[in-house]
């Protein structure tokens, strides 16, 4: 039986994740989004394997390694995480700048936290690609200006209106409310569902709180309302629980 908790016919709940890997200076809890359902038989929910809060401290290496068949993508709110491949050289992602790898048939990288960076807490994403070894790539680029109480499309699947695409039946958003303002979880297309995380803050979801690293599925979405108790930063997921995904990822299986 999972942990989550049904608040209503559509909203499940699930407090912060106790599945929690430590590398050392590199901490890793991973918040699997089927556990969010009371009898969960997939620890993902259809191509979304699972989100990983990732802390890394300064000073932290970690060193060359290979993906396969994974959709990664490094969401950063705040400082700086360097990540190196054979292809493009160093990249530096942080609040103005999102990437994606696509890694496919594999994809080689290491990232590291210079000593003089500031910790670091960031989002790692995986997604079940549609089709096994799929060409390898990599997305990095600005991400669109954030606007305060107003949600940020960042990726989609391949040919949608996002600026940056996985390869799978996934949206991404997030946003940053001030205290005591009020919006609703962006609409998923038909037969979509969603999947919600309060990375900083606290808030009502349809009139359920939750607080920081909290997380929420819902099933058959109708519109929901977000309402910020404090200052706080969410991101939100439209999934399609349906679409076809392989189950070969180094991380997301």
């Amino acid at each position: 039986m999972s942990t989550a908790e049904l608040i209503t016919s559509e909203i499940f709940k699930a407090p912060r994740t106790r599945i929690i890997r430590s590398q050392g200076s590199f901490t890793m809890h991973l918040n699997l989004p089927g556990f969010n359902l009371p009898e969960p038989d997939d620890h993902g929910y259809g191509p979304l394997a699972l989100i990983v809060e990732s802390i890394l401290e300064p000073g932290t290496h970690i060193r060359l390694h290979e993906h396969t068949n994974d959709e990664i993508i490094s969401w950063v709110p705040g400082g700086v995480m360097r990540h190196t491949d054979m292809t493009v050289g160093e990249l530096v992602v942080d609040d103005r700048h999102l990437m994606v790898m696509n890694a496919g048939a594999g994809f080689w990288h290491e990232e590291r936290v210079l000593p003089s960076d500031p910790y670091l807490r960031m989002l790692q994403i995986f997604v079940r690609p549609r089709a096994a070894d799929l060409k390898p790539g990599i997305q990095f680029g600005e991400m669109p200006e954030a606007r305060l109480n107003e949600w940020r499309y960042l990726f989609g699947p391949e040919n949608s209106d996002a600026p940056f695409f996985v390869r799978n039946d996934a949206k991404f958003h997030d946003i940053r409310l001030s205290q005591g303002s009020q919006t609703a979880l962006p609409a998923p297309p038909n037969g979509w569902d969603s999947y919600f995380y309060v990375f900083t803050g606290s808030v009502l979801a349809g009139g359920t709180p939750f607080t920081e690293a909290e997380t929420g599925l819902i099933r058959r979405p109708d519109p929901t309302v977000l309402t910020a108790l404090e200052d706080s930063v969410v991101v939100c997921f439209s999934i399609n629980p349906d679409a076809p995904a392989v189950r070969l990822g180094t991380v997301g299986r």
